[in-house]
């Protein structure tokens, strides 16, 4: 197999494959919402500049969803196609996306990596990234049931 790729910015046109992609990963998992063709689209929209995929021959074998704040920056669904791993995909992404955030002036970058995600998991720690031990990471979903209930 030819090992040939380009990493350049995502688009919203990416999409299909882009999803494609993550429904391949094993320990991954997308919410019905946040990445939906529209979720995706608007944050994309948001953060023009600092999301990648890796290209073959035509097809998506990696991508990154990367966008900030205006402080802190997050890397999102993380992924390289199995049979495209072990050839540096996945850490030149992840430097295409910080440099797209140091261009835009943001000093500090996290992501969020499932429990049961081992491969993930190992990646990270492969090329230097800190599991924080020192937080809790908390979650609320946006809907009218919860945000009712939350004020009751």
């Amino acid at each position: 197999m030819n090992k040939e790729y380009i990493i350049r910015v995502m688009t919203e046109e990416d999409y299909d494959q882009v999803k494609a992609l993550w429904m391949t990963i094993k320990g991954f998992a997308i919410r019905s919402v946040d990445d939906s063709r529209e979720g995706v689209s608007a944050f994309i929209r948001r953060n023009p500049s600092t999301s990648v995929v890796a290209e073959a021959n035509g097809e998506i074998v990696g991508s990154i969803l990367c966008g900030h704040d205006g402080r802190r920056g997050c890397l999102y669904h993380v992924c390289v196609r199995e049979d495209w791993r072990m050839h540096g995909i996945g850490k030149q992404m992840v430097v295409r996306c910080m440099d797209a955030l140091k261009a835009e002036k943001i000093n500090k970058v996290s992501l969020i990596a499932f429990t049961q995600n081992d491969i993930g998991n190992a990646f990270w720690k492969t090329i230097g990234w800190t599991k924080r031990e020192d937080l809790n990471y908390y979650d609320f979903t946006l809907n009218e049931a919860n945000i009712t209930a939350f004020n009751k």
